[in-house]
């Protein structure tokens, strides 16, 4: 963490950059928080562990409105957010400078409560310099043990890989954090009745509260007005109504993302709800790859989306796919 503090301060110094996009400590040790920094002084408040999880990417889209250069900090994963944004013309490359962080895989506090671990005071073993092994979590009831891999965010146990897509320099070791298939909780419900389809996801669904935290968080959903904010069209009112339709939010916005969301998982990050919103995400991406080809939105700034680049082999409308 120091190397990064030490490097943003002389990136500010020279006049390379203006301002950096980082992580700052929160109330608590497992919740720092995006934020901007001015002056060498701000960045005492710098933090990179294992639990900024946060994907710095879209931060950038209204970074790049104002004047001079921002430094960046972007992990492996929020690289291909970048990419695809830059694709969109959503960001401004040259008002980027981006330094690559080492990523071993990013902690969520939940897990920490599903493993019983509670009145947590410090947790030592999540710094970028640590094994990332295991975690000690000085508690109020004393100090408790658990494996890193257990407290990770379901999107590092399927990750896309350890590799900067893009970025100016490089700090920091990664570590390969994949142990799943990405593909399986989809598969899952794929071989669900539709009743047992509809009863599953109505179950999750039923928990939203419109707060809009998955909204605000994805790199995909850039629009400077949504159409569910929109007074002339039903469509904000149907948002927020207290029935099933209201859902149909979070399965239009799947359909507004297909092809362009990289599969971050924020939406699921932030969801206060614990509804795992990527689960629609990857599903669609799943179907792409079956249909298109494998592809992974993000990876270049070049290659168009399958959705938007047609082929005399594409799946034509009259075509019905099997389903699953």
């Amino acid at each position: 963490m120091q190397e990064l503090r030490n490097r943003a301060k002389e990136l500010l110094a020279d006049g390379t950059v203006v301002r950096i996009l980082g992580w700052r400590a929160g109330d608590l040790p497992y919740n720092p928080e995006p934020a901007y920094f001015q002056s060498a002084e701000e960045l005492d408040d710098f933090v990179y562990n294992g639990f900024c999880g946060a994907n710095l990417s879209k931060y950038m889209i209204e970074a790049s409105k104002l004047e001079g250069k921002t430094l960046v900090f972007l992990k492996p994963c929020d690289t291909y957010s970048f990419n695809q944004l830059l694709k969109e013309h959503r960001v401004d490359r040259d008002k980027a400078y981006i330094i690559g962080v080492g990523c071993k895989g990013k902690l969520n506090a939940e897990n920490l409560k599903k493993l019983g671990i509670k009145g947590v005071q410090s947790i030592s073993g999540a710094e970028l310099s640590d094994p990332c092994d295991t975690l000690t979590v000085q508690t109020i009831y004393g100090e408790k043990t658990c494996s890193y891999a257990d407290a990770m965010l379901e999107r590092c146990h399927v990750c896309k890989g350890k590799e900067h897509m893009v970025y100016d320099e490089l700090i920091g070791e990664s570590k390969d954090t994949k142990d799943a298939d990405r593909f399986a909780e989809v598969e899952k419900i794929e071989k669900m009745s539709p009743e047992e389809k509809f009863a599953f996801f109505q179950s999750e669904l039923s928990k939203c509260i419109r707060c809009n935290a998955c909204r605000n968080v994805c790199p995909a959903c850039s629009c400077r007005k949504c159409v569910f904010d929109s007074t002339k069209f039903d469509s904000s009112q149907k948002a927020n109504v207290d029935s099933f339709e209201e859902k149909m939010f979070h399965i239009i916005r799947a359909f507004h993302v297909a092809g362009r969301c990289t599969d971050c998982g924020e939406c699921s990050r932030v969801c206060p709800q614990g509804i795992p919103l990527h689960l629609f995400n990857r599903k669609f991406i799943k179907d792409i790859d079956t249909f298109y080809g494998d592809f992974q939105a993000g990876e270049d700034t070049e290659t168009k989306a399958p959705l938007t680049n047609f082929t005399f082999e594409d799946v034509e409308p009259s075509v019905v796919a099997e389903r699953r």
